[in-house]
């Protein structure tokens, strides 16, 4: 089955004088199934940020391919790259990125407006409405993002990044701005969606954040230095419930 990520000896090098080169990424060759849940690892100045932006068709390599659903971008120019960008990407940010003065279905909506397909007002509105389902939220459809807990606007992002149908889903440090419990409420919406068959591959530095994907690539110095199933994988639904059952043992010693 053909890859829908295929990286084949990527590099990425800053600077025009090789007694200031910056090796960013060094030879990385990485090959991403349809469904899979990846997490992308790696300390500070590892790399995973200059590759997310590659992957994310927001960088080109500087020597490699990149294949995308069998298409090679690594040499489309900056319109061609957004177009297909819009078509095949949906990105989530630690930042929730939604308009202060818009509703919940607004902020899902905007990547329709970008789309190369003309869509109607009507279309648009049905298809933000049934991702804000896919993440629980259509009852918040008309509420603004003040009016929305972190969590709710972290999966109103997710709702956004759904609703052009992409074929793989970026998600940077999706946990970053959220506490535990939320994290995990998060990290269980992001399961369903990989057990929906939606192909996830996700940035994070948090190694329990990484137990809830299906695979770890761990990257050090621009190079990918490891690649490994998780075995011991954390169920968000588990979780809860634990972090539920906890909260209730600490109210009976309090007596609250």
């Amino acid at each position: 089955m053909q890859p829908v990520v295929k990286l084949e000896d990527i590099h990425k090098i800053y600077g025009n004088d090789a007694e200031i080169e910056v090796h960013a990424v060094r030879g990385v060759t990485i090959d991403i199934q349809k469904g899979e849940f990846v997490a992308l690892m790696g300390a500070s100045g590892s790399g995973k940020s200059t590759l997310m932006n590659i992957l994310g068709c927001l960088d080109r390599p500087t020597r490699g391919r990149y294949l995308l659903d069998g298409v090679d971008v690594s040499g489309l120019d900056r319109n061609d790259r957004a177009d297909f960008r819009n078509q095949k990407l949906g990105f989530v940010f630690q930042g929730f990125n939604l308009l202060a003065r818009t509703t919940a279905i607004e902020n899902v909506e905007l990547p329709m407006l970008y789309s190369h397909q003309r869509i109607s007002a009507s279309t648009m509105r049905d298809r933000a409405l049934k991702a804000l389902e896919i993440v629980g939220l259509a009852n918040r459809a008309d509420h603004l993002p003040s009016q929305l807990s972190g969590g709710q606007q972290q999966r109103v992002a997710i709702a956004r990044s759904l609703v052009n149908n992409p074929q793989v889903l970026l998600a940077d440090e999706p946990t970053g701005n959220l506490d535990s419990k939320t994290s995990v409420e998060v990290m269980g919406v992001f399961q369903k969606l990989n057990e929906q068959g939606i192909t996830i591959l996700m940035v994070t530095h948090e190694l329990d954040i990484a137990q809830y994907c299906k695979r770890n690539l761990i990257l050090r110095d621009g190079k990918l230095v490891s690649d490994i199933a998780v075995k011991d994988r954390f169920i968000a639904e588990v979780e809860m419930g634990k972090l539920k059952q906890a909260e209730a043992d600490a109210k009976l010693v309090s007596g609250n």
